[in-house]
């Protein structure tokens, strides 16, 4: 271990040890304790003042012998590195610390030292293992990524195949520190990339052996849940391609004593717990198994569950993997009743008979079950575990052992039976796994126990412990190999380096007279003992060994110093478990079982086996020499070895296999006792640590020169520390003066040929040079920048200050002017204010003086006016009284009589009003009123018009009653008063008084009671007045609450109707999105079938290849692989090659037998389940068709009922153009025919064959006029007997039906082809069920003679008919040859139509009349059938139509050949004969006019068009000199003129034949990119051209006139068009594969290694595995190579023509797997995750976004698919602090998953001192924040997804006649059409 003076470095001690240094001290509790100097140290200071980190001072002494001083801390940007060599003080504090800050704080559990892997075990399951993880770790130096037992895989396989030498992992550790799950993660990591884990079963066969041996080896103990309680070693063999093919098992030391004994809180092995937990089920009954508690094998530990495993559960995966690996039911049932007899054998209950001997019950249980289930007699067996047999040289006897030796004697068969049943699976499984084919080379995974140490350590403890001090010596001596071999390749001068050697202790232990030597003899002897096996130890080594020390307190003990620790062992029961004998009778017994396994498992007891029964075939033969085969006699001698011997050999075995591989060692820690996730204890760490080697290796590379920097590397990081005039061009001068001037000792440090080599602490000292130098440079900014601020604060004080001056004078000049303005203002506003004043008193003092005058002279006027005004209003007065006396008397009677005429009247109205009242205030005049508000308002309004008016006319009343009244009271008083004069006349009529004075009192009472009557209707009316207001405000109030709900309910409408169409627009938003995400799926679920079915035929057409090599040799050019299989299964895309290949399968089929079983069965199912999802597809297609047919038969019927005519003359129609068209196809033949037979010089001459041909086909078209003619004729008499059908129709019962049919016949063949069926159906089973009586046959003679009779007037009839039609046939005629003429001056096809048209016409009006005279109903139907007919007819004459406008190009296109050919016939012949034929050459200017756009070529040529065009077709010069798209282009016109000629074996040989070489070019060079997307792109164009010019109006569109004249026309290639648009997705997946492979190296170096930004990130301190520099270099990748080859690919695309849609969907793919990769890196990469690097990668990110802004590829998606990666980015440069940051990174990181975060926030690492790391207790507080999240826990982005490829269609403009083929595609033998 480094000592004080080491850790100083080139400064003295007191220059290192200054105040705020940090030292670590030991500690009891933490073993070692950070503190912090408060003082400096001086030399000879024999104290160290201190301050802890919780605060506490203390003072720490030094040791008064060697003054060491502490261990100096690390830098805190060292801590937390991924290895441990690259901390610059190389001490057991600062591992231990390292480790520990990386386990609780980082939740790393791996970390390196140097070549050991050490890993820590978590107790908590972690997604670190997933198959994304594997992926991520495949193909990456070791340095390169953070540490994992993937790593260390990689690197063993990386190793295997680069350097043809095996490899080992060995991990080690104590139990329960996860060996086992880290070799199981080994094995499974080379299982998955070994790139055979989907073609064999040999990775699965291999992974599910780890259940079988974790049943039958391992347990639970105290310290572990699944602990080994064996070692083993597996080595996993690959062939020539590095693909596993089988492994092989070695175990070592089981544990037996485990199976009848275990300690509290212990486990046996985990089978019988399986066996007991599934005792219920049916196949286990005949065990008679039970709970676990009710056997002594199992029942303990008294814990016999463990938490969170199901033993039942478990069972089936062992019974699973059985099966898998090829043990076979009847076996498994063996294996387990054994298993179960040994848990019944352990409840075998002894019984002293007496002191010597020992009896078993009669009938025992347990006993009885173990014999039935071991086949053996229980008499036999009851016997032998009580008795043994002895013999001697005489005689031999049986002898009564007592209950304690029985006892043993049992648990010693129990433990034999299951070491061999452990023997016999291992050494099935070995069957299983070996080999069928030559192993290669080989990967061993080396499991076994670490060190030991317990309370009572015995004879397994010492052979562990044993095992492990070879494994030592072996670990110490390869690290100093790897030392060397670093020096000597640096060229450093080597000087030997003490580390410790063990040799020794080995010695001790198993040389001549060692402890397992003498434990052997002990064992020899026939009374040897523990006790005198304990005394030969103390008395050969007490003495003689100083690693061999004596107990002081015992006298059976001894203790061994081992390389980790002192041990003490217990001598009880070595020698029993050394001779590990057992009685040998009971094995005689079981080897006579009835239970076959059984006799299996004994019968090689007399065989020389090893310690596990293991045989070594099937693997690799190692470096060993085999050892002879030995006789009989020594095989006897072998079988005696004990246990200790056997284990010696074995080990040396293994070390002889380790030492002839490559090893990679895998240390294993135990963090804590109480298996607490995530805790770490500093004492158990320790012990590990130097129990399993670590600080051994920290302690040889701190004894040479551990810091190893690369020139480079060291040029960047103290960069700093280097002046301008230092910097040379040299890197390597550069360092070496710069190091000179800052190390003045030269023993520090060493330059080799690539690296510096630093000795411990010089790291450390130059770091703080760096660190002291950045602070100085800060202080200096900081002071450069405070002193900027504080003058900028100053100027802008001073500024302020003269503005706030120059304002203030400004404004108290302004406020003088002001108080200058406002007194001139008042003075001027007083002047003009007391002028007001004074003219306003003189104003009103004249103006009372004229008001004064007015009222005097007006109140004088006044007085004179009224004194005249008196006089004559008396004369007035005296003349109107006069006159109204007069008058008043004649009224006097009048007015009595209206008076009572009045009160009558009055008493009317009051009943009235009281009957209105009662009406007003009834319920039901309210809800009348309520009906119709406004109606009723407008009656209210005229109730009180009307009211109101009675008012007025009553009020008159009343008051014309008062003046009345007034003036009868002013006449009476008069009266009075002259009453009163004349008294005494008066007293003579005393009664006359008395009476006048009755009526004046009643004349009174009458006036007051009509005054009470007024005041009271004028009471009623304001009531009833008040009534009507409050009502018509109530109704209007009513009105107006009406109102405002009415516009309420609108407005709530109107909202609803806006939320209702807000919310379908979101739905329907949601819809359309979830279908498009769903089509997506969809889309990529198809595309993955696709990839998964081209895979499946790569893999097919290989195993044919390799069936063929290995039956007989091919001969050369008559076998070809066939790779053209479509993906709908159409027969069309299969051809005679893969007839041939099926020939070959069929003759490798005996091969086939012999090759792996499970991969034939695997591709079966696979092909299985894709046919029967064809067939299923199929089957659901023919319904479809099926259920449209049945419809359109049904709708065919119903129309048939209308048009049963009309199908009698389709169908002779159909018949006369087929035969027209088969003529026309036999002479086009025979034109063909003698053209090619006749190819000479007068070939196109007048009358040779071809000419007559020509001739004849001229012919034949001019006689298509006369067939016109014929059907016009057809037509007519079909029209005139659908009208005599019509006639019949409603008149004739059934047999004037038979009369009609009979009368349509026309000749006697059709009577009596109607009397024949008339026999056949009264022959029919419907008529013979019973004999035909005479009257029937008379009466169906008689309607055969009625029919006879009314046919023959039908013919009378007729003849007359006849005869008055011949002469309008007549006129007919002659219109009809004006008719032709005339269209003999149309053109043909015109003159056609035009002569249909006008017949039809013709018919039809002379038969509409005839109908519409005769029934106006058969008139309607007969007008719609004859427009329905009229519409079949032009629709089969179009058709015609372009039949024979197709045959006459082809017969213009002969014509020009023959003109052609003829044409150099010309220059021959005579001028007579050019004279002749001067008018042919007219077809010559018309040549390129008519040009259709096609290609013709010969049967023949087909193979050498698809050669010359696809498989020979070099992508670069067709993409560079001639048009996008070529190839597809001339493809297409030849498939067009197999379509034109009609030829369909030549469209489907040309697409099939076509597929398949594109298929083959594919993989022949499917690596490059250049030949993919030359291929994509045709492929895609070739597509859209059958889509096109397929006739089908979708597409069509965009078409000119021409191009539509192109159109396809005799056939549908729908189903070709997918199986192109399935071959263009597999095209797409394969450009992807190759583009990906092209990135996937430049990624990690250009987006994340390489600085962009230079001087932006340092590079920190590495360890001994280099990481790559992120300087660039020559042979580095940097963003520029990046973007350059994303320019490469765009800009090839581009020249192929691809679609730009297509592309887009490239750069999207490229993008996302940019990012993917890019952020899969960073999060598993420490030293990646820094405040500069995410920097970096934003400025990258950036330049890929202008990458796409100068493509214009911005809205592709391609940006989106960076935003994990941009997020990343993000979150490594936030503040990361406080509650706010942590809300704003859970807002900011939407796109990243929870485990991603944390990862990040984990790895975060500060790569200067100025940093800050991120708290556990921030972590936290994310992870709270982000639990409601739903996601995938998935930690890694999936890099092999690829979107789902889209093709839209994409229509070309360019015009087919115009492409021209180039000579230089060798395609002469094309012909233009």
């Amino acid at each position: 271990m480094e000592k004080g003076h080491d850790s100083s470095t080139s400064m003295a001690a007191s220059e290192l040890y200054t105040k705020f240094a940090r030292v670590w001290i030991p500690d009891a509790d933490e073993v070692w304790k950070s503190a912090e100097l408060t003082k400096n140290y001086k030399h000879g200071d024999s104290t160290l003042h201190l301050t802890l980190e919780d605060g506490m001072d203390i003072e720490h002494k030094l040791d008064d012998k060697t003054k060491n001083l502490p261990h100096l801390r690390n830098p805190d940007i060292l801590v937390g590195e991924n290895d441990l060599t690259a901390l610059s003080y190389l001490h057991e504090p600062a591992v231990l610390h390292n480790l520990k800050v990386r386990f609780t704080d980082s939740k790393l559990i791996y970390t390196y030292c140097g070549i050991v892997l050490v890993a820590i075990n978590p107790y908590e399951n972690l997604p670190i293992y997933g198959s994304d993880i594997i992926n991520a770790y495949s193909g990456q130096n070791m340095g390169d990524m953070d540490p994992h037992i993937f790593a260390v895989a990689e690197e063993a396989y990386k190793q295997m195949a680069r350097d043809e030498r095996n490899q080992s992992i060995i991990v080690s550790g104590e139990s329960g520190a996860g060996k086992t799950v880290s070799a199981k993660y080994a094995m499974r990591y080379f299982a998955t990339v070994s790139g055979a884990a989907t073609e064999a079963n040999v990775e699965e066969k291999v992974l599910a052996s780890n259940p079988i041996m974790e049943a039958i080896g391992n347990a639970k103990t105290t310290r572990n849940d699944n602990s080994s309680r064996f070692g083993k070693y597996i080595e996993i063999g690959f062939d020539k391609r590095y693909r596993i093919i089988g492994a092989n098992m070695r175990t070592y030391l089981l544990e037996k004593s485990r199976v009848v004994f275990q300690a509290d809180e212990e486990r046996n092995y985990h089978i019988f717990y399986q066996l007991c937990a599934s005792s219920h089920l049916p196949e286990f009954k005949n065990l008679k198994l039970g709970s676990a508690d009710v056997f002594h094998c199992t029942n303990q530990g008294r814990n016999p569950v463990i938490d969170g495993v199901d033993d039942a559960k478990e069972m089936c995966t062992t019974q699973h993997a059985f099966s898998l690996l090829g043990i076979n039911e009847l076996n498994q049932k063996g294996l387990f009743q054994v298993l179960a007899a040994i848990l019944h054998l352990g409840n075998v209950e002894i019984k002293d008979r007496d002191s010597d001997s020992s009896i078993i019950p009669p009938n025992n249980r347990h006993l009885t079950v173990f014999c039935e289930l071991m086949g053996v007699t229980y008499q036999d067996m009851s016997h032998w575990l009580c008795h043994k047999k002895l013999k001697t040289a005489q005689e031999t006897y049986i002898k009564p052992i007592p209950r304690l030796q029985a006892s043993n004697a049992r648990d010693a068969l129990a433990k034999h039976i299951y070491a061999k049943v452990f023997n016999w699976i291992v050494d099935h499984v070995n069957k299983s796994l070996r080999a069928t084919v030559k192993q290669h080379s080989f990967i061993g995974v080396l499991d076994i126990y670490g060190f030991e140490t317990f309370e009572i350590n015995s004879f397994e403890q010492f052979c562990i412990n044993y095992a492990n001090e070879k494994l030592q010596q072996q670990f110490n001596m390869h690290v100093f190999k790897l030392e060397q071999e670093e020096y000597l390749k640096e060229q450093i001068p080597w000087t030997l380096i003490d580390f410790y050697d063990n040799q020794p202790c080995i010695n001790l232990i198993e040389a001549k007279m060692g402890v397992l030597d003498l434990l052997d003899e002990e064992c020899k002897m026939p009374k040897g003992s523990d006790d005198s096996w304990a005394q030969k130890l103390y008395n050969t080594h007490l003495k003689t060994c100083s690693l061999f020390e004596k107990p002081r307190m015992s006298n059976k003990a001894f203790i061994i110093q081992h390389f980790a620790d002192k041990v003490q062992y217990q001598c009880d029961g070595f020698l029993e478990k050394n001779k590990d004998t057992v009685n040998e009778e009971q094995i005689n017994v079981l080897k006579a079982s009835k239970l076959d396994l059984l006799v299996e498992l004994f019968q090689d007891e007399e065989k020389v086996t090893s310690p596990t029964g293991t045989a070594p075939g099937g693997r690799t033969r190692l470096s060993v020499k085999p050892k002879q085969i030995r006789s009989a006699g020594a095989s006897s001698k072998e079988h005696k070895k004990t246990v200790g011997c056997q284990f010696r050999n074995s080990l040396a075995m293994l070390m002889e296999t380790l030492n002839a591989t490559t090893p990679h060692y895998v240390r294993c820690i135990k963090p804590n006792d109480l298996k607490f996730p995530f805790t770490f204890d500093p004492k158990r760490a320790v012990q590990q640590l130097r129990a399993c080697g670590v600080l051994e290796t920290i302690r040889i590379s701190a004894a040479g020169f551990p810091s190893r920097w690369t020139y480079q590397e060291f040029f960047s990081r103290y960069r700093v520390l280097m002046k301008q005039k230092d910097v040379l061009s040299d890197r390597r001068l550069t360092c070496r003066n710069v190091l000179e001037k800052l190390v003045q000792d030269q023993d520090k440090y060493q330059f080799g040929k690539t690296k510096i080599f630093f000795r411990a602490g010089q790291v450390a000292y130059l770091e703080k040079l760096r660190a002291d130098k950045l602070r100085k440079a800060c202080v200096r900014i900081q002071k450069t920048i405070r002193c900027w601020l504080v003058r900028k604060k100053y100027l802008r004080k001073k500024h302020a200050a003269i503005t706030i001056q120059r304002y203030t004078r400004g404004h108290q000049a302004r406020c003088l002017v002001k108080y200058m303005r406002q007194t001139l203002a008042a003075i001027t506003i007083q002047k003009f204010q007391r002028m007001c004043v004074q003219r306003k008193l003189y104003l009103q003092k004249q103006a009372a003086a004229l008001v004064m005058q007015t009222i005097l002279r007006a109140y004088m006027a006044r007085q004179k006016y009224q004194g005249l005004l008196r006089n004559h209003k008396a004369v007035f007065i005296q003349k109107h009284v006069r006159g109204w006396l007069a008058r008043q008397r004649y009224k006097r009677s009048l007015r009595a009589i209206v008076y009572l005429q009045c009160c009558i009247r009055r008493m009317k109205a009051k009943k009235e009003l009281k009957k209105l009242k009662i009406e007003a205030r009834s319920v039901e005049h309210f809800k009348k009123l309520n009906v119709g508000m406004e109606n009723k308002i407008m009656q209210l309004q005229r109730k009180l018009d009307e009211q109101a008016k009675d008012n007025r006319v009553t009020s008159e009343r009343l008051s014309c009653l008062e003046t009345s009244h007034a003036v009868e009271s002013d006449k009476l008083k008069v009266e009075v008063s002259k009453l009163k004069g004349i008294e005494e006349e008066a007293k003579n009529n005393a009664n006359r008084v008395t009476s006048l004075l009755e009526e004046l009192e009643r004349l009174r009472k009458e006036l007051t009671t009509t005054q009470k009557e007024k005041k009271t209707i004028e009471d009623w009316a304001t009531k009833y007045r008040d009534e009507m207001e409050k009502m018509v405000a109530e109704l209007k109030q009513q009105n107006g609450l009406l109102k405002t709900e009415k516009d309420d309910l609108n407005r709530m409408i109107k909202e609803q109707s806006q939320q209702m169409t807000e919310k379908m627009t979101r739905a329907l938003a949601e819809e359309t999105q979830q279908l498009e995400s769903d089509l997506n799926e969809e889309r990529s679920r198809y595309q993955n079938l696709l990839t998964e079915h081209l895979r499946l035929e790569e893999r097919y057409d290989d195993l044919k290849e390799e069936i063929t090599l290995s039956v007989s040799v091919p001969k050369p050019g008559h076998r070809r692989t066939d790779s053209t299989h479509s993906s709908n299964g159409s027969e069309c895309t299969y051809n005679s090659e893969f007839a041939e290949s099926e020939e070959s399968s069929r003759h490798g089929e005996d091969v086939t037998r012999g090759m792996d079983t499970s991969l034939t069965l695997k591709l079966q199912k696979r092909v299985t389940e894709l046919e029967q999802e064809k067939s299923s597809l199929r089957n659901e297609l023919e319904n479809k068709e099926e259920q449209f047919q049945r419809a359109r038969v049904r709708d065919d019927e119903e129309h048939k009922k209308s048009r049963g005519a009309e199908l009698e003359y389709e169908s002779l129609k159909r018949q006369e153009l087929d035969s027209e068209n088969k003529k026309l196809k036999h002479d086009l033949t025979a034109m063909r025919q003698s053209l090619l037979g006749n190819a000479g010089a007068g070939a196109g001459a007048p009358g040779s064959p071809p000419y007559k041909v020509l001739m004849d086909q001229l012919n034949s078209s001019c006689e298509e006029l006369e067939v016109r003619k014929e059907e016009v004729l057809i037509l007519r008499s079909q029209l005139v007997s659908q009208k005599e059908a019509m006639q019949h129709k409603e008149t004739m019962t059934e047999p004037v039906h038979y009369a009609e049919d009979v009368h349509k016949m026309k000749d006697s063949g059709a009577i009596t082809q109607a009397y024949l069926g008339l026999k056949e159906t009264n022959r029919s089973p419907r008529f013979l069920h019973k004999p035909l009586e005479a009257n029937e046959l008379l009466n169906r003679l008689r309607l055969l003679e009625g029919q006879m009779q009314q046919q023959r007037r039908s013919y009378d009839n007729e003849v007359e008919v006849l005869r008055g039609e011949l002469q309008s046939v007549k006129e007919e005629n002659n219109r009809q040859q004006q008719l032709l003429a005339q269209n003999l001056q149309l053109p043909p096809e015109a003159r056609i139509e035009a002569s249909l048209q006008h017949e039809i016409t013709r018919l039809t009006n002379e038969n509409l009349e005839m109908l519409r005279t005769e029934d106006p109903t058969a008139y309607r139907s007969a007008k719609v059938n004859i427009l329905r007919r009229m519409v079949d007819l032009m629709e089969q004459l179009e058709k015609q139509d372009k039949t024979i406008r197709k045959l006459k190009k082809q017969l213009k296109v002969f014509s020009k050949k023959i003109g052609e050919m003829g044409a150099g016939h010309v220059e021959t012949i005579s001028p007579g004969q050019m004279v002749e034929e001067t008018v042919r050459p007219v077809n010559i200017p018309r040549r390129e006019k008519d040009f259709q756009g096609m290609l013709e070529y010969k049967k023949e040529d087909e193979l050498k068009l698809v050669k010359n065009l696809i498989l020979e077709l070099k992508p670069r010069g067709v993409a560079v000199n001639l048009i996008p798209g070529l190839p597809a282009y001339i493809l297409f016109m030849c498939l067009r003129h197999a379509d034109y000629v009609n030829d369909d074996q030549k469209v489907r040989t040309l697409l099939t034949s076509t597929i398949n070489s594109i298929k083959k070019i594919l993989k022949k060079r499917g690596d490059d990119f250049e030949t993919v997307s030359f291929w994509l792109s045709n492929t895609c164009r070739f597509l859209h051209c059958l889509k096109q010019y397929s006739g089908d109006e979708s597409f069509m569109k965009h078409n000119t006139p021409k191009q539509n004249d192109h159109c396809l026309s005799n056939f549908d290639l729908a189903e070709y068009r997918q199986v192109l648009s399935d071959l263009a997705i597999q095209i797409y997946q394969q450009l992807i594969k190759c583009m990906e492979n092209i990135l996937q190296p430049m990624i990690v170096s250009g987006m994340l290694e390489h600085e962009t930004i230079q001087g932006v990130s340092g590079v920190k301190p590495t360890g001994l595995r280099k990481r790559t520099s992120s300087i660039a270099d020559e042979g580095t990748y940097t963003l520029e190579s990046i973007l350059r080859q994303l320019s490469a690919f765009h800009s090839t695309m581009c020249q192929h023509g691809t679609d730009p849609e297509l592309i887009k969907q490239v750069v999207k793919q490229q993008f996302y797997i940019i990012g993917a990769v890019t952020l899969n890196n960073l999060l598993l990469r420490k030293d990646m995750c820094s405040w500069s690097k995410g920097m970096q990668i934003r400025y990258n990110v950036s330049q890929l976004e202008e990458w796409l802004r100068d493509k214009s590829l911005m809205l592709c998606g391609a940006k989106e698919t960076l935003e994990p990666l941009i997020q990343a980015a993000q979150l490594l440069q936030v503040k990361k602090k406080t509650d706010e940051d942590a809300e704003a990174i859970c807002s900011m990181c939407n796109s990243l998953s929870t485990s991603q975060i944390v990862k990040v926030l984990n790895l975060y690492t500060p790569v200067n001192e100025f940093e800050e790391r991120v708290s556990v207790t921030f972590i936290r507080t994310i992870q709270t924040r982000l639990r409601d999240r739903c996601e995938t826990p998935q930690l890694l982005m999936d890099t092999k997804i690829i979107y789902p490829v889209t093709f839209p269609f994409n229509p070309s403009s360019l015009a087919l006649e115009t492409i021209q083929i180039p000579g230089s595609l060798n395609l002469a033998f094309l012909t233009r059409v």
